[in-house]
């Protein structure tokens, strides 16, 4: 098993690599720049179309957030949820959610989870539940790299360096489903039609990530995650988009010390197994 179903398509990545590889010995014949090809590399016109492009996809979350509006709306729509707004404080947290019992829900959105960004978050003290959402939407990118270097490398970190509080992760995004990301709970012999339409998009189920109700410490260095029913939010998930009891993951963590070192492991289980756990890990706020 692994810490997430689904893995990076490696024939796309080959794909990405060679064009990459074709880009960078053949762009000085695109355009009309009227430069010769060592006139052309010499120049700051490759790479500044290359910083531009990739300033172009990596700076906007436009697609992302419409993925983001379309699932509370279609949530909203179907009952599982009572309401959403952005939130007021964008600059912590994106979204909040007002659940069906009266609670309240905040939603922070992440990119990839293996950067720095990830380590950016705080919990505010009114809300009742708080979630991670990742929208990784690099089509190269290694999903089970980026969830183990989230969850263990990052949160689990901030969590007990800082005493936040994560309830749960959310990885799920637009790419979800499609040949640059094939999920394997459609393709499963009994999956039946497991896919959600909303708007212009078609995603499987999303990965849920189940926290513990409050990081773990040295007095409670064992911290386990909580039951589905525990986290409204990511029951209404769940529950919305066809997700299953055993694709959930459970994450736990655990403290220990030597000498004057602190250390945690992580654990996640998912259908009763060990999909991922970690030896004892310094604590180092990357």
């Amino acid at each position: 098993m692994s810490v997430i179903p689904c893995a990076r398509n490696e024939r796309l990545r080959a794909q990405i690599e060679a064009f990459a590889e074709t880009l960078k010995t053949e762009a000085h014949k695109l355009g009309d720049h009227g430069l010769d090809e060592r006139e052309f590399y010499d120049s700051p016109i490759f790479r500044g179309a290359i910083e531009r492009v990739r300033g172009q996809f990596s700076a906007t979350m436009r697609g992302k957030r419409e993925f983001v509006r379309h699932v509370l709306n279609h949530m909203e729509d179907a009952g599982f949820i009572a309401g959403w707004d952005e939130s007021e404080d964008a600059a912590r947290n994106d979204y909040v959610v007002r659940l069906s019992s009266g609670r309240t829900a905040v939603i922070d959105l992440k990119g990839c989870l293996d950067g720095n960004n990830t380590n950016i978050f705080e919990r505010p003290s009114d809300a009742d539940e708080f979630v991670i959402w990742s929208l990784c939407t690099n089509s190269g990118a290694d999903p089970r790299r980026n969830a183990w270097s989230g969850i263990h490398t990052r949160l689990s970190a901030e969590m007990v360096s800082r005493g936040q509080r994560v309830d749960g992760v959310v990885i799920w995004d637009m790419i979800c489903g499609t040949v640059a990301r094939r999920c394997p709970k459609l393709a499963a012999a009994d999956a039946g039609d497991r896919s959600s339409e909303f708007g212009s998009f078609r995603t499987p189920p999303p990965c849920i990530y189940l926290f513990p109700s409050a990081p773990p410490t040295r007095d409670r260095p064992i911290a386990v995650a909580q039951a589905l029913d525990d986290v409204e939010l990511l029951a209404a998930f769940n529950a919305c988009f066809k997700g299953r009891e055993d694709e959930l993951n459970h994450v736990a963590f655990e403290l220990t010390q030597t000498g004057d070192m602190i250390e945690r492991a992580t654990t996640v289980v998912r259908a009763g197994d060990v999909a991922r756990a970690s030896g004892p890990t310094a604590i180092r706020r990357v």
